[in-house]
């Protein structure tokens, strides 16, 4: 059996000083029901894990970014039931700071919460630490050129 290809993105907006990420509550029935968690998904045939990660958006939000950059870290877990070591690369989207989330099926409701307040809410260890270190390129303005991921709306 092929391994699954997974991407996570952090969407996030500017605010007064500090960025604000969009996080989802999973839907009942759905994978993780009642987590809080970011964008995830699989990434198709064909395609590339940024380009995942932009449908992912698109289809869970229904917002495009002004910016999509590859987060310089991945998150990595053991998943018991395949006994797979997974390793995600992970994005960020700079959205809007007006943009409002169009929810799909599979969440229940959204938040945009600070940095300092995702141990409040997000489960996972290193979805955790994905967040802490996306907001402090950001907040340190240390998005580099390379990271910048091109694409077209």
């Amino acid at each position: 059996m092929p391994e699954k290809k997974l991407i996570d993105l952090y969407p996030y907006r500017l605010t007064d000083v500090n960025p604000e990420f969009l996080i989802f509550r999973r839907a009942k029935g759905k994978v993780y029901h009642k987590q809080w968690r970011m964008v995830g998904g699989k990434v198709k045939p064909g395609e590339t894990y940024w380009q995942a990660a932009l449908r992912e958006l698109k289809e869970e939000t229904a917002i495009t970014p002004e910016r999509l950059w590859t987060i310089p870290s991945i998150n990595q877990f053991y998943e018991h039931s395949s006994d797979t070591i997974h390793s995600i690369p992970a994005f960020a989207a700079e959205v809007g700071a007006q943009e409002a989330p169009q929810l799909d099926d599979e969440h229940s409701d959204f938040k945009w919460i600070k940095a300092e307040n995702v141990e409040k809410y997000i489960l996972w260890p290193e979805q955790r630490r994905l967040i802490h270190l996306t907001n402090q390129i950001v907040t340190t303005n240390q998005i580099l050129d390379d990271w910048l991921v091109p694409f077209q709306s």
